[in-house]
């Protein structure tokens, strides 16, 4: 049975490994960064130190499996993953951040039963994994298959009524979800001046033009609710 400061220790390294992982996620400004990995790495070590230790002197004439609070704790920072999930329009995001904190409860779990190697590992595979997989994914998703172009990004936004807005909403879904064309997300803000609200959306398409978003812009225009109406390319 390990000591008291032993296991002290064993929560130092989950705490700390897990804040490794969480620095990544805070400098990029995620929702689940630095404290809240190394507290999921550390509650997940506090989790198995007690199923391991804690029920001893109850458990001494039964059968005890400890590994029932590991996949307890597996189900468990699914929940919490979920609530870093986000709808934004039409696209999702925090699924990186979530998994990251699943990753994170693993190297907790790791560090609590002292395999501190492995523990150390999954945490340079963690955090490489975000820092370098991240540019060569966006490189992979621009590069061109069998003669494609190359798709580009682009952003346009319109400036209308507030009471047209689910009306602008609709055209504009209508005129970007074309073939070819990955209409990535749209929101609605406060305009300029008040009674106006300002629709923008963001489009990956292939090729350097995109004549979807300029009938768009067109289109729009004649309309007498909107007062503004623009598209530019997103620096790669």
């Amino acid at each position: 049975m390990l000591t008291e400061g032993q296991m002290a220790a064993h929560l130092a390294a989950a705490l700390g490994l897990g804040a490794v992982i969480g620095l990544e996620r805070q400098w990029r400004a995620r929702l689940a960064g630095l404290r809240t990995n190394a507290l999921v790495a550390g509650g997940a070590a506090l989790f198995v130190l007690l199923s391991q230790y804690g029920f001893l002197s109850a458990v001494s004439e039964v059968n005890h499996d400890g590994s029932r609070v590991a996949a307890q704790i597996v189900s468990g920072i699914g929940f919490l993953g979920a609530g870093v999930i986000m709808r934004d329009g039409l696209s999702v995001r925090g699924l990186n951040t979530a998994a990251t904190l699943w990753c994170s409860a693993a190297v907790g779990c790791l560090a609590g039963v002292g395999l501190f190697v492995l523990a150390v590992c999954g945490t340079a595979g963690v955090v490489g994994a975000n820092l370098l997989l991240r540019p060569l994914g966006r490189r992979l998703d621009r590069e061109p298959r069998g003669g494609a172009e190359v798709a580009a990004e682009y952003h346009f936004e319109a400036v209308c009524l507030e009471a047209e807005e689910a009306h602008i909403r609709h055209r504009l879904v209508d005129a970007l979800g074309r073939p070819g064309h990955q209409l990535r997300s749209i929101r609605s803000q406060d305009g300029p001046v008040p009674g106006r609200v300002t629709v923008s959306a963001l489009l990956t398409a292939e090729g350097a033009q995109c004549p979807a978003l300029e009938e768009a812009v067109g289109n729009l225009s004649l309309d007498p609710s909107v007062s503004a109406v623009s598209w530019s390319v997103v620096p790669s």
